[in-house]
C-alpha cells in the first residue's frame, strides 16, 4: 500500500488512542480525521457499525471501504505493511498477545467507562471536554447542552456495560491490581511480552490514556499509586523512535503469571457466565466474578470474542498449546479453554 492510511476518531476514544499510536510505532503513514460521529468526512462511506476509530481502506476496485474493529484491523496491517510488527512470530506467545489484548479491549474498557461516568465529578469533567475534542469551535452554549444530553445518554448506558452499585467494588478493585501489576512489569521488561510493544501494549495504553489521563478520579489513582504507569502511557503515546528489544523466551513466560491470574480472576468468570446467558436467551448475566455478585445485560459481541480466544487456542499446534497450557495452569485463563 502506497496511499496514506486514512482514519478518523476522537482523543477520547481509547481504541483511536490504541491504533493512533500503533501507527506511529510501525512508521505507516496516516491521517487522522479528528471528529468521530460529528466530524465524519463528507462523501466518506460509513461502517455498519459506527465505532471508533474508523479505518478507510481501499477495497479491490480502488473505493474507499469502512472498517472498524481494532484487533482485526491490527491483523490487516501487519499484511499490508512490513516492519516493526506488534504480533510476535513465536506461536504461543502470538496467542498470549491475543488473550491479554481482548482483556484490555473488553474488560478494562469497563473500568475506563465506569470511571468516566459513575461519579459525578468525573462525569462534568468529561462530558464537555468530549464536546470540545469533538469540535471546538462550537458556543458554549451549544456546548452545555450538547454536553449534559450526552452525559446522560452515557450515564444511563452504564448498566449495559456491567458498571452498577453490584459490580462498581469489584471494577474498582480490578484497576487497582492491574496499575500494580503493570507497575512491575514495565520496571522488569519495559513492555508485556519483553522489550518491545505488542498489540496487547497498545490495547492496554489506549484504555490507560483515558483512566490516566483524563478521569480525574482513576488519575489520582494512578498517581498516588503507579506514576510509573503514568509515565508509560505518555511514552507509549509515540514510540516512532523505539528500538526494539527482545521478546521474551519460551522460558520467560512466568513474568506473565501475576497479570493472567488476574485475567483469570476477573474476565474469564464473565466471559463463561455471559456466552452462557447469551446461548440460554437470557436477558441478563448473573455470577460471582472476585468473591463478589456481578449483575449486567448480556453483551452478544463479547460471546463472539471468547468464541475468538477458543478458536485461537484451537489452532495452536501441539506443541504451542503444550506452552500455552503451562503458563496458563492455575490462573483461572484455563477455565476459558477447558472444553476446547
Amino acid at each position: 500500500m502506497t496511499d496514506r492510511l486514512e482514519l478518523m476518531g476522537a482523543p477520547g476514544s481509547p481504541y483511536t488512542r490504541k491504533m493512533l499510536a500503533l501507527l506511529r510505532y510501525r512508521h505507516i503513514p496516516h491521517n487522522m480525521i479528528w471528529g468521530g460521529a460529528m466530524g465524519a468526512p463528507e462523501g466518506y462511506p460509513k461502517p455498519k457499525v459506527p465505532l471508533l476509530p474508523t479505518f478507510y481502506f481501499r477495497d479491490s476496485g480502488g473505493d474507499l471501504e469502512a472498517v472498524v474493529d481494532s484487533t482485526p484491523i491490527i491483523r490487516r496491517l501487519e499484511k499490508c505493511y512490513a516492519g516493526r510488527s506488534v504480533i510476535p512470530e513465536n506461536e504461543a506467545l502470538c496467542f498470549l498477545d491475543l488473550l491479554v489484548e481482548d482483556y484490555a479491549d473488553e474488560w478494562v474498557t469497563k473500568a475506563m467507562f465506569h470511571f468516566r461516568w459513575a461519579f459525578q465529578a468525573d462525569a462534568d469533567h468529561a462530558a464537555p471536554l468530549l464536546i470540545h475534542w469533538a469540535n471546538p469551535n462550537l458556543s458554549q452554549e451549544q456546548v452545555v447542552g450538547m454536553a449534559a444530553q450526552f452525559s446522560k445518554r452515557q450515564i444511563d448506558r452504564l448498566y449495559v456495560v456491567g458498571s452498577n452499585e453490584i459490580t462498581a467494588k469489584t471494577i474498582e478493585n480490578s484497576y487497582v491490581r492491574l496499575l500494580d501489576l503493570l507497575d512491575c512489569l514495565i520496571q522488569q521488561q519495559g513492555f508485556i511480552l519483553g522489550g518491545r510493544p505488542s498489540a496487547c501494549d497498545f490495547a492496554l495504553y489506549g484504555q490507560l490514556t483515558q483512566l490516566t489521563q483524563v478521569e480525574p478520579t482513576s488519575m489520582a489513582l494512578t498517581r498516588r499509586l503507579a506514576p510509573r504507569v503514568r509515565g508509560w502511557v505518555d511514552r507509549m503515546d509515540d514510540l516512532s523512535g523505539h528500538q526494539d528489544g527482545d521478546w521474551l523466551a519460551d522460558d520467560q513466560y512466568g513474568a506473565l503469571a501475576e497479570l493472567l491470574t488476574e485475567i483469570g480472576r476477573v474476565y474469564a468468570p464473565f466471559l463463561i457466565a455471559n456466552a452462557a446467558a447469551v446461548a440460554s436467551g437470557a436477558s441478563d448475566v448473573n455470577t460471582e466474578i472476585d468473591g463478589r455478585k456481578w449483575q449486567q445485560p448480556v453483551f452478544a459481541y463479547q460471546a463472539k470474542c471468547l468464541v475468538a480466544l477458543r478458536n485461537g487456542y484451537q489452532a495452536l499446534s501441539d506443541e504451542a498449546r503444550t506452552k500455552v497450557d503451562a503458563v496458563l495452569a492455575g490462573t483461572g485463563c484455563e477455565t476459558m479453554f477447558a472444553d476446547s
